[in-house]
């Protein structure tokens, strides 16, 4: 049975967490002059003199609405990124401590898990991309705090198996990460009407994919409301800005302009797949849940230097375990996608 303070890290657990100002009094009007702010106003045009919510509440109400949670099993962070710093932070002991990546998937794990000097075990996908559960569950040793499946992959950009999720989070006494960062774009459902069952499981969305608001940095972390409320106690007082939560409240109310961009980009991905197959230098193009390609061809490295000398930038792949020969290309408008068919047809393969 998963426990929380089981797998707790003994200073986090104990840790008095700072208190600010916005903290101590949440109401919204008043003469506030208790956060040291400049009071006299701001030197831009728009007034910023004031800290934002510590705690996102306005995003979070709405975010609950969209996402068919409670308000208090969400947090909001800098990018997804600083809620996965923040999960090896609070349950990880650096030295001692180990999590389970299954490669090839996103990069960010290692490089986190290696700030952090947390061991890493890595468990491969199976060469079709589908997720070995009982090898991943065999690593598993009395100091692995965390297993990190990302669903779609990325990557590889397909879906992992459900039942094979579900096996590893229903056997797992740490904490399972799942990162849903592409799940608008994939036919499967995401596992957060199942965070109430699993209260082991960590869900990431994002802003940055379907809802095109990379430039904001927001990520979002869906799990228990004590899991959450570990994560609010480590994180820096005002992680997010003020403008960064007005913008994402507005675009929240045009749902229906996301549901639209995300179709565009499925018809998109859909063409591209059929001129990529016409080209003889590529020799497969995996199965694709997400809003990006990955492709594999006969020398990627040699066309990922050619597209870039044609100002078309994709991702090469080709040094990455499984993936060898690929390139990632992401999803682009109908005329970039035109535009990158024109050069590939172009290169002597």
């Amino acid at each position: 049975m998963f426990d929380l303070n089981e797998i707790l890290r003994d200073n986090i657990r104990s840790l008095k967490p700072y208190t600010s100002a916005r903290d101590e009094y949440k109401g919204s009007e008043g003469i506030f002059l208790d956060a040291n702010e400049n009071s006299f106003g701001s030197t831009s045009k728009i007034e910023h003199n004031r800290y934002p919510d510590p705690l996102q509440w306005e995003m979070k109400i709405e975010l609950a609405r969209i996402k068919g949670c409670d308000e208090n099993q969400v947090f909001v962070g800098n990018g997804s990124d600083e809620a996965i710093d923040l999960l090896f932070r609070c349950f990880c002991n650096p030295g001692v401590d180990n999590i389970i990546i299954t490669p090839p998937t996103y990069g960010m794990y290692e490089v986190s898990a290696n700030i952090n000097d947390i061991h890493l075990k890595r468990v491969l996908l199976i060469p079709d991309f589908s997720l070995d559960e009982n090898a991943v569950l065999k690593a598993v040793d009395e100091h692995t705090k965390m297993i990190i499946l990302c669903s779609p992959n990325n990557p590889t950009g397909n879906c992992l198996s459900t039942k094979a999720i579900e096996k590893i989070v229903s056997n797992f006494r740490g904490i399972v990460v799942l990162d849903e960062a592409y799940i608008d774009f994939a036919p499967k459902k995401s596992f957060l009407p199942k965070l109430n069952h699993y209260h082991n499981l960590v869900v990431l969305h994002t802003f940055s994919k379907a809802w095109g608001l990379a430039n904001l940095r927001l990520g979002l972390a869906f799990a228990s409301k004590e899991i959450i409320h570990v994560l609010n106690k480590v994180k820096p007082p005002y992680n997010i800005s003020g403008l960064s939560q007005k913008i994402a409240l507005e675009a929240m109310k045009n749902e229906k302009l996301k549901d639209e961009l995300v179709k565009n980009i499925l018809e998109e991905r859909e063409k591209l797949e059929q001129e990529l197959e016409k080209l003889p230098f590529v020799t497969k193009i995996y199965p694709s849940d997400a809003n990006f390609l990955l492709v594999k061809t006969l020398d990627g490295r040699r066309l990922y230097h050619y597209l870039i000398e044609h100002k078309v930038i994709v991702r090469d792949r080709s040094n990455v375990k499984l993936c060898e020969g690929c390139l990632r290309i992401t999803v682009g408008t109908a005329s970039e996608n035109e535009t990158l068919i024109k050069e590939l047809k172009s290169f002597k393969g």
